[in-house]
């Protein structure tokens, strides 16, 4: 029976020394590393300080201000009347009419100036239909500069309970399946949101170009997210060679296709509402933008799986080469590939779901809808994201091989494994 795996990079204690050649085989790896990351990572940080939004409002936040008045805040209120009221609308000559019902409520303020009045308010028929009853809380609007009814209107549901209850028990869950690997995952989760509500999305709103702001933070936050996750080690410097090239292939692919298709960005409620506040923003450079942050997560997931599957291939048979390392890690590679392609796509058009029913409703020709503006943009969306993944494999999985054999030869060329029938199994 052979001996068990300690799942450890370090050589026997009985093995003899490494050989020159091993030794300098590892010092290139080590090198190779640092040529790569320590370059990026520095151009990170000075993007980072260079391009960090000031305190200034930016000219869509001005304009944004002026559209609710000084002062407005949004308290909570709790429903204690309901009242249905009939707000039907006439039908055209000949016609029958909309049915609707509307309802006026009173709610008690409960938190604010006001807290503990009672108002009314006047709900429309979408609001009602969605259920309103004695006892549920709203988020209301408060003008400050309004007196009597115009004081506070019906502004949303508070849905603060759900959201809390479902984020807590997401984080005990990871906690407690994944311990302290998961725990460092939420922070790192943490920390990412910091970088997209501090960094990115006020960039965006600047005059800085779109891609170089998404491409420093979307690099900050995989240098952070990935070692902290999953700790510094060369199969995690492996996973984060393969990200960073990803990013730049979608960079380079997004800015390519979004220049050739004409895409101007222009194509939903938000992005028009945008120009209203800033029609100066670079609005194809948003499109670009939202592929790279788009792509982290995905390019995350198949970067660090393929840096794991290369170093436990290694750990079974350290003496094994680098044809031999790459050739079975792109053997689950390509089933991962096929798997995450389905994955990106769908997760697309579940985005765009509400936009493909309304080109369902429309009479035009298949080939005009799938190559106007707004389907376009989510198609090269799609496209760009998938091929980047796609490539990110064969690059990732040659760079861990490249790193696992040359840090780890000593001990493969050292001892003799007695794992010969496994690495015949697994080759099959």
């Amino acid at each position: 029976m052979p001996p068990s795996h300690d799942h450890s990079h370090a050589p026997a204690p009985d093995a003899p020394p490494p050989t020159p050649e091993v030794l300098a085989r590892r010092r290139r790896a080590v090198v190779l590393m640092l040529l790569l990351l320590v370059p990026v990572g520095l151009a990170t940080v000075v993007g980072l300080v260079a391009l960090w939004p000031d305190d200034q409002p930016s000219r869509a936040q001005q304009v944004s201000a002026t559209f609710f008045p000084p002062g407005t805040t949004y308290p909570d209120g709790r429903v204690v009347s309901v009242e249905p009221v009939d707000c039907s609308l006439p039908g055209a000559e000949g016609e029958p009419g909309q049915e609707l019902t509307c309802a006026t409520v009173v709610v008690e303020v409960l938190d604010g100036p006001g807290a503990g009045e009672f108002q009314q308010l006047d709900l429309p028929a979408e609001v009602y239909a969605a259920g309103v009853e004695v006892g549920d809380e709203l988020v209301l609007t408060r003008d400050a500069g309004a007196t009597g009814a115009g004081q506070y209107a019906f502004f949303d549901y508070a849905r603060d309970t759900p959201l809390v209850v479902l984020a807590v028990a997401f984080a005990v869950v990871v906690g407690l399946v994944a311990r302290l690997r998961g725990l460092a995952a939420l922070v790192g989760l943490a920390f990412a949101f910091f970088i997209l509500l501090q960094f990115v999305l006020p960039g965006l709103l600047s005059d800085q170009s779109p891609t170089l702001t998404s491409l420093v933070g979307s690099s900050a936050i995989m240098f952070v997210v990935l070692y902290l996750a999953h700790g510094f080690s060369a199969r995690t410097t492996t996973a984060l060679v393969g990200t960073l090239f990803g990013l730049a292939l979608v960079a380079v692919m997004g800015a390519l296709a979004v220049e050739a298709a004409r895409l101007t960005g222009l194509t939903s409620e938000e992005t028009v509402q945008l120009s209203t506040f800033d029609p100066t923003l670079d609005f194809s450079g948003l499109v670009l933008a939202g592929v790279v942050v788009a792509g982290l997560g995905v390019l995350n997931d198949v970067t660090i799986t393929q840096a794991s599957a290369i170093w436990q291939l290694h750990e079974v048979d350290a003496s094994m080469g680098w044809r031999g390392l790459y050739r079975r890690g792109m053997a689950v590679g390509r089933d991962h590939i096929a798997s995450t392609v389905y994955t990106i796509v769908f997760a697309y058009a579940g985005a765009a779901l509400p936009l493909l029913l309304l080109f369902e409703l429309y009479a035009q020709p298949w080939e005009v809808v799938l190559t106007s503006s707004e389907l376009a943009e989510e198609v090269i969306r799609t496209l760009v994201g998938a091929i980047a993944l796609v490539l990110a494999v064969p690059v990732t999985t040659a760079a861990g091989a490249f790193f696992a054999t040359a840090a780890g030869g000593a001990a493969g060329a050292a001892t003799e494994r007695p794992m010969a029938a496994l690495r015949t199994r697994f080759a099959r």
